[in-house]
């Protein structure tokens, strides 16, 4: 008798988040980033391996945005995570490379810049690293299904397809990536505000 009110429960919040997951709703895109930092933030500080990574926001006055707020979430958790993960392997490429010399390695900065603007009635948001950027032969790739860099079980290739899909698809925008290898990489996202 459990197991089948269990399985009824599950059953309806496996509903509801499939349910709450298609419908739009007005939120403040803020309080979304925000969330998603703090589901990240142990990854965000200093390990063993190293040191705390800094989180810069700019954070514009924005009214309201009509949106799919869990999958818009989802993009900026594959955004924030990647450049988590391009921040670690920085760090490991160049702590390397100063243990190899039998140098003291200085300070490397990891820093990830958040802002938010409204323009010409969209909502633009920028997630930028200052990780080691991305090749354009890499860089022409990052959207396709399937494709990526990081080694077997570290990435499915699927975290930016997705986001691009999110993005055009669901919230009909736009998201583009600017890098520059040896100074890191910015993803830009543009959602209307008004439909």
């Amino acid at each position: 008798m459990t197991i089948g009110v269990r399985e009824k429960a599950m059953e309806r919040q496996e509903l509801l988040a499939a349910t709450i997951d298609k419908i739009r709703q007005s939120i403040d895109i803020h309080e979304g980033l925000d969330s998603t930092l703090l589901i990240l933030g142990h990854r965000l500080k200093n390990n063993n391996e190293r040191p705390a990574i800094e989180i810069v926001k700019e954070y514009a006055a924005l009214r309201l945005l009509e949106c799919y707020p869990a999958q818009l979430n989802q993009v900026f958790m594959n955004l924030l995570s990647n450049s988590i993960d391009a921040l670690e392997e920085k760090f490991k490429i160049i702590q390397q490379r100063y243990l190899k010399l039998s140098q003291r390695c200085p300070k490397i900065p990891l820093t990830i810049w958040i802002s938010t603007q409204a323009v010409n009635n969209k909502i633009v948001i920028r997630i930028a690293d200052n990780g080691l950027g991305i090749p354009e032969e890499v860089r022409s790739h990052i959207f396709d299904p399937f494709f990526t860099t990081k080694v077997p079980g570290k990435g499915t290739g699927l975290g930016l397809s997705i986001s691009h899909q999110i993005i055009v698809e669901k919230h009909h925008g736009q998201i583009k990536c600017s890098s520059k290898p040896g100074e890191g990489t910015e993803f830009l996202i543009e959602i209307p505000s008004s439909s």
